[in-house]
């Protein structure tokens, strides 16, 4: 059965640039938004505290306009500060378990997992909403050993959690796991970095459509 948190989790997951210009990240989140984003991540991780803040808040009321989950990456105060919809936590931030406890049950928990599908169980029974494998590809943002193989997308189907891809992911190159049952596919560069986000948000989300 899918927990609260997890109710809605499937289409296209998007994640935000490192880009101190607030008015470029609202402006083109919106348009991708408008595009059918599912779930919006802040995640920058060269930015202050303040412009942290300034630019998480703007994004969360832009998010709940369109009713569309937000959530932050590894900073739980600011989650918390904010009462953002969620969390994401990778390999080397805070514990899955000890996230959930301070977030409490209803809030959105993501764990980074990469191709560790011990680390996806693990995760799962310590109240992940989700998990995200990756990287598949190479990524012109993250620097990462590409080694994910598409089978633990399939080996992870009995989880009983939504499973997240990300890494490289365009178009064409995520179809494979989307056909193999990942429930939102994960990006940064391919709406962002696009001439015309909203119709890059547009074509990624109609995959599950």
């Amino acid at each position: 059965m899918i927990q609260e948190s997890q109710a809605g989790l499937r289409g296209l997951y998007l994640v935000t640039p490192d880009w101190d210009d607030t008015r470029q990240l609202v402006s083109v989140t919106e348009q991708a938004l408008r595009g059918g984003t599912a779930l919006v991540q802040y995640r920058h991780k060269t930015a202050n505290p303040v412009l942290r803040m300034q630019q998480a808040s703007e994004l969360l009321q832009l998010c709940r306009s369109y009713a569309v989950p937000f959530i932050v990456n590894d900073h739980l105060e600011l989650c918390q500060t904010i009462d953002a919809d969620g969390l994401h936590v990778g390999g080397t931030d805070m514990q899955v378990q000890a996230a959930r406890q301070a977030l409490g049950a209803k809030k959105i928990l993501g764990a980074s997992c990469y191709g560790d599908l011990a680390r996806a169980q693990q995760a799962a029974e310590a109240g992940a909403s989700y998990v995200a494998f990756g990287g598949f590809y190479p990524s012109r943002i993250k620097k990462y050993e590409v080694s994910t193989s598409p089978d633990i997308v399939t080996e992870a189907a009995g989880l009983g959690v939504p499973r997240v891809v990300i890494g490289g992911m365009t178009l064409e190159n995520c179809k494979p796991l989307v056909a193999r049952g990942a429930e939102m596919v994960a990006v940064i560069s391919s709406v962002y970095f696009e001439r015309d986000p909203q119709a890059a948000a547009r074509a990624l989300a109609d995959l599950y459509v």
